[in-house]
């Protein structure tokens, strides 16, 4: 059951962005997509909101996730999250184990 957390980072004058662009720098991003039950982690910018950063970060399953809020890496995300003076919301989402119906899948260009 894989588990996906959307999380929008908003700030002001860049820091958004800023902070995803140091996270890939610092090399920290890589790190928490080498922990054990990483789906994905990655960062996108709405086109309408330059001041916010979409990550999407998905897991293999709650024990995944659970390891990774008590990982070093946490730490660090809270350090650049507070430098950059973020706020964020978040949406949570939980894989569909049956997948694309026929009909959904009709729509999906591979």
């Amino acid at each position: 059951m894989a588990i996906t957390v959307n999380l929008y980072y908003a700030g002001e004058n860049g820091a958004a962005r800023a902070f995803a662009e140091e996270m890939e720098a610092s090399g920290t991003a890589a790190a928490i997509r080498a922990e054990a039950g990483n789906v994905r982690y990655r960062y996108f910018q709405p086109l309408d909101d330059p001041e916010t950063v979409l990550l999407i970060d998905a897991w293999e399953d709650q024990a995944a996730i659970d390891a990774h809020h008590a990982s070093p890496m946490m730490a660090k995300v809270a350090e650049l999250r507070d430098k950059y003076d973020l706020h964020m919301t978040a949406e949570r989402y939980v894989a569909d184990e049956d997948g694309f119906s026929a009909h959904d899948q009709s729509f999906i260009r591979s």
